[in-house]
């Protein structure tokens, strides 16, 4: 679990609302169901018009990332890669044919298996480089779907002012329509820069850390069986990948 990220989130809510109080605001006054329409609503269409539908539903999926990140033990994956060396060193690749078949991870599994199967070391090395790019690709590409939230609530939220003033403008002879209009505007503007900057942004930015950590767990992985199929020392092996502990 993410503590950050809900700190985060509650410290921005405390932080609004709490100077809203202090100014002698009310929490009803920030509350516009339509202006939440306009500004949520609009949003999400721009972004589903800009997004593959695969990419789109990733990004959902990995939402729960800013909150609940994959949890990845770099030190007990060393640990794993120095035990299966020792492996191959007492029994042969073969000795680790049992280890693939139980291995839940597609990706150390594809990596076990090129090993047991006797692939030089540069060939383990570019099979799954090319996996993990792709698989780095897609979910960058998931990640920047809420750069795209971001980018474009605030501009909805300038639409969703505009609307409200228009609204304002056709009431001029009715004083008592003229409040309602001009606080959807001014709220409208708030949900889009507040979402922009308080959510959709430190979002994506959490989530392409997330997908960088990834990546880095993988490269350990790769380095690991790559330096198995080379026949290198297992405590040779523990020291090089020890790097990717800092």
């Amino acid at each position: 679990m993410d503590i950050l990220s809900f700190a985060g989130v509650a410290m921005a809510f405390i932080a609004i609302l709490g100077g809203n109080a202090l100014e002698g605001g009310h929490l009803s006054s920030l509350v516009q169901p339509t202006a939440f329409l306009i500004v949520g609503g609009g949003t999400f269409g721009a972004v589903m018009v800009q997004t593959p539908l695969p990419t789109f539903l990733k990004a959902m999926k990995m939402t729960a990332w800013v909150f609940v990140p994959p949890k990845l033990d770099f030190a007990a994956a060393i640990d794993k890669i120095v035990e299966w060396g020792n492996v191959a060193r007492r029994e042969g690749l073969l000795g680790l044919e049992t280890m693939a078949e139980s291995e839940t991870d597609p990706f150390v599994k594809k990596g076990l298996q090129l090993l047991v199967d006797g692939s030089e070391p540069d060939t383990i090395r570019g099979v799954l480089e090319v996996e993990l790019s792709a698989a780095e690709h897609q979910e960058n590409a998931a990640a920047k779907v809420y750069d795209g939230f971001g980018g474009y609530s605030p501009t909805i939220g300038i639409i969703g002012a505009v609307m409200g003033l228009i609204h304002v403008m056709e009431n001029l002879s009715d004083p008592s329509k003229l409040g309602g209009g001009i606080a959807v505007a001014f709220v409208a503007t708030i949900y889009g820069v507040a979402l922009a900057n308080l959510f959709f942004l430190p979002m994506a930015n959490k989530l392409k850390g997330v997908v960088h950590h990834r990546s880095q767990f993988k490269e350990l992985t790769i380095e690991g069986l790559a330096a198995i199929a080379a026949g290198e020392n297992p405590r040779n092996i523990e020291l090089k990948l020890q790097g990717y502990l800092h």
